[in-house]
């Protein structure tokens, strides 16, 4: 023997699935069924106890006579009310119920075996469809099926002639409406997936949108704030190429790192679109080492390289750290650090001839993050007002909140708050 036919000789003993769990409505249903059934049986066998049953059968007369007499009756309301009343366990333990009910039907007489058929129907098809043991209800059946079977005789048919039709579109109408049920929970099971689907899909819609949001701002922040400043740097060096041509060369030096320092950046946002393979590095010059890895975002640690470079552009700029720094996301930090650069980008490009101050708090529950300037005379340059739009949005998911507006000692001032985890 085959180790697959061990493997299903040994599993023919363990059900097929779990123990079927009737809820309270089908027990009800049962109970009313076994009710209804026990009835009707018990009124047929009070009512033909003792009658003499003559059947004619190819010119032949039968007689057929039933039990009588206490004895008989007792007997008949038994086999009825037992047969019956296993119906109520029909779901719960239908292969002994279909063990009890055959043998209430084999035990009923040839002339009264309507007595206890019906309950025998009803406990085949209980079997068939609640019984987790399929191999010990396939090999129960067949039997059942013929013993009850070969039990009659053409005396006394067990169903009668005029009920033969409706024993017949009974089940035929119990299968339409099953059929019907069918379907209606197919197409209400594909309704469900359709719908399942497009909300999928408007998610991913949904993110690809919300990430090519975060991607515009951090090329926004980037872009903006390193021309802004490359630009006021080359516009000095032009200035004072003839007379000062020292420092002129010191501007352009200042233009220079400001252009390295943004490819840096623009490397990191790029490698958020594709993953570059190690052994594919993009070549970008020699004066662009580690090209085609990307860069580790800015943190607050940054904040002194950054505001040297504002500096340099000619904007007096102001740091003042309290409290306690500490560790705090990747995220976070470049949040704060993205304010700042903002801040001071708009003061280079708004407020010519003012000086700015950048203040970090750490304190116990948030982060502080507050840019102000004295103000100066207004620039050429032009904004739409997309970089704050775009700060807010960013520090909205770590449910922080960004204050713009003048300053009371006059200038401008931008302001974020941003929780921190309590340790």
């Amino acid at each position: 023997m085959g180790e697959g036919a061990r493997r299903a000789v040994r599993d023919a003993g363990f059900p097929s699935g779990p123990p079927p769990r009737p809820s309270r409505r089908a027990w009800q249903f049962d109970a009313l069924v076994a009710l209804a059934l026990g009835v009707t049986t018990v009124y047929y066998g009070i009512d033909n106890a003792g009658n003499v049953v003559v059947r004619e059968i190819a010119g032949v007369a039968h007689v057929m006579a039933r039990p009588s007499g206490p004895g008989g009756l007792a007997f008949m309301v038994t086999l009825a009310a037992v047969a019956s009343a296993a119906l109520v366990l029909r779901r719960r333990c239908p292969l002994a119920v279909l063990c009890v009910v055959t043998a209430a039907t084999l035990a009923t007489p040839q002339s009264v075996m309507r007595l206890t058929f019906y309950a025998f129907v009803i406990a085949v098809y209980s079997a068939a469809v609640y019984s987790p043991h399929r191999v010990a209800t396939l090999a129960a059946l067949p039997v059942s099926v013929t013993l009850v079977g070969t039990a009659g005789n053409s005396v006394t048919p067990i169903v009668p002639n005029e009920y033969i039709a409706l024993l017949i579109l009974v089940p035929m109408a119990v299968a339409a409406v099953g059929l019907r049920t069918w379907k209606l929970r197919t197409d209400e099971g594909r309704s469900r997936l359709s719908a399942l689907e497009r909300e999928q899909a408007e998610a991913l819609r949904r993110a690809v949108e919300h990430e090519r949001a975060r991607i515009a701002r951090e090329l926004h922040d980037v872009v903006t704030h390193n021309v802004s400043v490359m630009i006021i740097q080359a516009g000095a060096a032009r200035t004072i190429m003839k007379s000062a041509p020292e420092q002129a060369g010191e501007a352009l030096l200042a233009v220079e790192a400001g252009g390295r320092a943004a490819m840096t950046e623009l490397r990191h946002v790029m490698g958020l679109l594709t993953v570059a393979d190690e052994d594919e590095a993009t070549d970008t010059g020699p004066d662009l080492p580690g090209a085609g890895v990307p860069a580790p975002q800015p943190g607050l640690d940054q904040l002194e390289v950054l505001i040297g470079r504002v500096r340099d552009a000619g904007l007096p700029v102001g740091l003042t750290v309290t409290g306690r720094p500490r560790p705090l996301p990747p995220g976070l930090e470049l949040a704060a650090y993205r304010v700042v650069q903002e801040a001071l980008t708009n003061t280079v490009k708004h407020a010519s001839g003012a000086e700015a101050a950048v203040t970090v708090a750490y304190e116990p529950r948030l982060l502080r993050v507050e840019v102000t300037d004295t103000g100066g005379r207004p620039g050429t340059a032009t904004g739409s007002g997309r970089g704050l739009i775009g700060l807010r949005e960013r520090l909205t998911v770590l449910d922080g909140t960004l204050h713009t507006g003048p300053h009371l000692a006059g200038g401008y001032r931008v302001e974020a708050l941003i929780p921190l985890e309590t340790p």
